[in-house]
């Protein structure tokens, strides 16, 4: 069953642009295997660096393996505190991924459906939706994120605030997301609606909402599909610097920004390592989602099918 399903999928003209695009193929081979250990860290890290018990600070700046005062235990040496830093990579890539995707699933439900909303309703409805988009796209999104994470900062305490760093990044980068998902589904949504198969939708007596989210969400989904996969990059890449400047996670749950703050601090002491590995690591990352997203978007382009 699996694998029949695996052959319709590479028997389409998509599996097959893709069995031809080594670029994509190495891109997602890469990705795969950074989410799948950061799914199965327990298992494929050789330390939990949250178990106390599995810290020591006598190991603190141990240096990677091959280098002088290298430790084998420890293969790309470790923190300030003695924690892996291949084992820390690894629980921090699964942070900032948990974060990537559910920001970017809350801005692609929020800005679809007020694009797809307003482009069909139009009226007062459309014009308060565009302005709104329109204002909050002259602010850049790492600064719509500080706002939001600085007012969250206003209404609950410090510590309360830690323990709900997940919930504050997902609705500040969200928030500062939705914006292009809105533009483009609104533009697409006013190229459908004027076309055949609506208008008979309507002459039967569909209601707006059958029509809006059964018959057209689904025909612009494929363009929504590429700015979702780049947008997972920005989001990573946001998060990421939102824990660099000190308001992203908090350094007892660090992901791969908070390490990377960390080791900026001994960049200059001769501790390279705790600020190279994880700086390598989101470059790496978000690369490979940014060639994936490449890809889908000459694989989902009809006019680059025509050529």
């Amino acid at each position: 069953m699996i694998s029949k399903l695996i052959y319709n999928i590479f028997d389409t003209d998509i599996g097959y642009s893709f069995r031809k695009s080594k670029i994509a193929i190495l891109a997602t081979i890469v990705f795969l295997i950074i989410v799948l250990a950061s799914l199965f860290a327990s298992i494929v890290a050789p330390y939990n660096p949250f178990d106390p018990a599995s810290i020591s600070l006598m190991d603190a700046f141990t240096p990677p393996a091959w280098s002088d005062g290298g430790n084998s235990n420890f293969i790309l040496g470790t923190d300030q505190q003695g924690r892996d830093m291949f084992s820390t990579m690894i629980y921090g890539s699964r942070i900032s991924l948990t974060v990537g995707f559910a920001s970017i699933i809350f801005a692609l439900i929020l800005g679809v459906s007020l694009g797809v909303t307003s482009g069909y309703l139009g009226g007062r409805y459309e014009i308060i939706v565009m302005r709104f988009t329109d204002v909050q796209l002259t602010i850049p999104s790492i600064l719509m994120a500080l706002l939001v994470d600085g007012i969250a900062r206003g209404f609950i305490s410090k510590s309360l605030h830690n323990d709900m760093a997940i919930y504050v990044l997902i609705l500040a980068i969200g928030i500062s997301e939705w914006p292009q998902f809105a533009r483009f589904t609104r533009a697409a949504t006013l190229v459908e609606k004027n076309k055949e198969y609506i208008l008979a939708s309507k002459i039967i007596g569909l209601s707006n909402i059958v029509i809006m989210f059964k018959h057209i969400l689904p025909n612009i989904l494929r363009p929504v599909l590429v700015i979702s996969t780049i947008g997972l990059s920005q989001a990573i890449i946001t998060e990421s610097t939102l824990s660099f400047l000190g308001v992203g996670f908090p350094p007892t749950n660090p992901s791969l920004g908070t390490l990377i703050r960390f080791g900026n601090n001994f960049l200059f002491s001769g501790e390279w390592w705790i600020t190279f590995f994880p700086a390598i690591f989101l470059v790496v990352l978000a690369f490979s989602i940014n060639l994936l997203g490449d890809w889908m978007r000459d694989a989902l382009n009809p006019k680059l099918k025509a050529r």
